[in-house]
């Protein structure tokens, strides 16, 4: 196949990363992977103490990293424009946008205003925000890639997380749109929407999704990254427009 190189995940060398919510699971996931591939990778979350893992255990994995970050929160205006700034300064603009950050929700009648509006600001907004300076970024250079990670919430609409389901279908929507919007300004926009994933926002401790991940019926956050790898590997030509990835063993 004489146009593979047109594939190969080298591609990424030297790319201007930013990943929302890159300090834990399937964020934290792609970052290693696009750091070993020689991006120069942002990442940012909420959590100080995960900020600081996350940053140490790259830099062990992948001493020659080039990786900035800070501890961020996507629902305030004020480290919005901090990430942005960092980008702008340590960067020098922005390749890739994968829009990760999001919270777990329960039901409506199982949490309050203030909780389900926290969620809404993050799983929503923050996407919506992060697009948007991306975009501002990205049609100046008439090129650039924003992946939003969705949910297959979207389809299965289970009963227990109805503000969650609200978020991540909200999510399906904008991406649909936004992609409409910014392809013909040279941005590519991609939904990636995974089933279940080992993380912290999954009930049940490592151990039972070891058991279930030898059940086939949970993935790994790496899984989730290579997908991502994938969208990310394909020629100017070509767009992966949407993408759902479930575990073998989950049936919506």
């Amino acid at each position: 196949m004489k146009q593979l190189s047109d594939y190969l995940g080298q591609k990424i060398k030297g790319k201007r990363i930013v990943i929302t919510g890159g300090t834990t699971g399937i964020g934290k996931a792609t970052a290693d992977l696009l750091a070993a591939l020689g991006g120069h990778v942002l990442i940012f979350g909420r959590d100080p103490e995960d900020f600081e893992k996350a940053v140490a255990d790259i830099k062990q994995q992948f001493p020659d990293a080039v990786l900035y970050g800070t501890p961020a929160d996507v629902t305030k205006k004020e480290d919005i424009d901090k990430i942005m700034a960092i980008t702008d300064q340590s960067l020098g603009g922005i390749d890739i946008l994968i829009n990760n950050a999001a919270l777990a929700a329960p039901g409506v009648t199982e949490c309050s205003y203030e909780d389900f509006k926290y969620i809404v600001d993050a799983n929503v907004m923050g996407y919506i925000a992060f697009a948007q300076e991306a975009a501002k970024r990205m049609s100046a250079q008439k090129s650039g890639h924003i992946i939003n990670i969705g949910s297959m919430s979207a389809e299965s609409r289970e009963k227990t997380s109805t503000v969650y389901v609200a978020t991540k279908s909200a999510i399906r929507g904008f991406s649909t749109s936004l992609r409409k919007e910014l392809n013909p300004l040279g941005i590519k926009v991609s939904l990636i929407e995974p089933g279940a994933v080992t993380s912290n926002m999954q009930p049940g401790n490592r151990e039972e999704h070891e058991k279930k991940i030898e059940k086939l019926e949970m993935l790994e956050a790496e899984d989730i990254a290579m997908s991502i790898l994938f969208c990310l590997s394909q020629p100017k030509r070509c767009d992966i427009v949407s993408m759902q990835i479930r575990p073998h063993q989950q049936f919506i």
